[in-house]
């Protein structure tokens, strides 16, 4: 007498009628084989085993984890960063578009990532006499800035407009004397205020 299959499913024997399939080394009736969300018969279909469930193609995408980016699910790698997840290609600098997947990136207060070198340029100070960004180089993390007369300038950049003499405060006669916005040396200054009388 030839052995006769349990369907996995409601535990009954699996005989002509309803015929049998038998799916990831267990037997199913036919048409008790289906998807454990939507109840789509999965035989002859493709279908996804996940956490002991038979889903459909559509439900296996809706379990998916989805992109904070583009909100389509994520089939392969998932990148996670600020808590979220994300295709590779999605997690990238809203301003020159460069892939963030294992580069170091920065984030402003609204917690928006980029590159640090878009961050920079976006985010730090100008330099008052130069106007370029002044931001950190290479490995570094840090960048020393001068703020004078509620303006920023590289170290090297703060200088005396006429002479060119790096100003620096705890250096006799070096500090900064400013006169109608400009950078001067205690000399230039008052050089500048003679001429003024």
């Amino acid at each position: 007498m030839a052995e006769v299959d349990t369907c996995t499913k409601c535990h009954q024997q699996i005989g002509g009628d309803p015929p049998g399939v038998t799916a990831l080394g267990n037997p199913y009736h036919v048409t008790c084989f289906c998807c454990d969300v939507c109840q789509k018969q999965l035989a002859g279909c493709s279908f996804y085993a996940v956490d002991g469930k038979n889903l459909c193609q559509v439900d296996y995408m809706n379990s998916l984890e989805k992109c904070d980016k583009c909100k389509m699910p994520i089939t392969q790698k998932i990148l996670r960063a600020l808590s979220r997840a994300f295709h590779p290609e999605c997690f990238a600098c809203p301003i020159c578009q460069k892939s963030l997947d294992g580069i170091p990136f920065t984030v402003d207060k609204e917690n928006q990532a980029y590159c640090l070198e878009c961050y920079h340029e976006r985010f730090s100070p100008r330099c008052a006499a130069c106007l370029k960004v002044i931001a950190p180089n290479g490995n570094e993390t840090e960048v020393a800035r001068v703020i004078a007369m509620d303006k920023s300038y590289h170290l090297d950049c703060y200088k005396c407009e006429d002479c060119g003499l790096k100003l620096n405060s705890k250096i006799e006669g070096q500090g900064c004397y400013p006169l109608e916005s400009h950078l001067f040396c205690k000399n230039c200054n008052l050089k500048r205020l003679k001429s003024l009388k």
